[in-house]
């Protein structure tokens, strides 16, 4: 049965985020878990490997899910800025991945470990916490924001 995210008792937040930095390149993981009564929880971990920006995406998406079940996580809504993650999670007829194939069943494995799970891509300006703890493992800066475009005058 399907509930709204909302009404899942127990439910953890995740954003997670990885940087392959160059891409490919020395990869980060970097995510925020959030408890049901509003602890956070942050990640940021250099994988010590080089990958692409899909790798580290998908690294970072696991680590977050690996640290939310040791602390005893059941339920979990994650949002990714990574459409491809996201689709190939989704099983939508995505095109497989091969190079990545192996990780991808692992994360699925992962998944399937919790009792809700509810997977969201969501645009990258709104996982701007998580792709600073991703870049922050690499000894990176955070990015800067958008140079919002000069108003017009009327």
């Amino acid at each position: 049965m399907l509930h709204s995210s909302a009404s899942v008792p127990g439910l953890w937040v995740i954003y997670c985020d990885g940087s392959a930095l160059p891409n490919p390149g020395p990869m980060g993981m970097g995510a925020v878990l959030t408890e049901p009564g509003g602890a956070r929880h942050a990640l940021s971990q250099a994988t010590n490997t080089k990958g692409c920006n899909n790798e580290a995406e998908l690294r970072a998406l696991m680590r977050a899910l690996q640290e939310a079940q040791a602390r005893g996580a059941t339920a979990v809504q994650v949002y990714c800025d990574n459409s491809v993650v996201v689709e190939q999670l989704a099983g939508a007829n995505a095109r497989p991945i091969a190079r990545l194939a192996c990780l991808f069943d692992e994360a699925r494995a992962l998944l399937g470990a919790f009792a809700y799970v509810k997977l969201q891509w969501i645009p990258r300006h709104r996982n701007g916490e998580a792709d600073a703890f991703a870049r922050a493992a690499l000894g990176l800066l955070p990015k800067s924001p958008p140079a919002k475009p000069p108003r017009k005058r009327r």
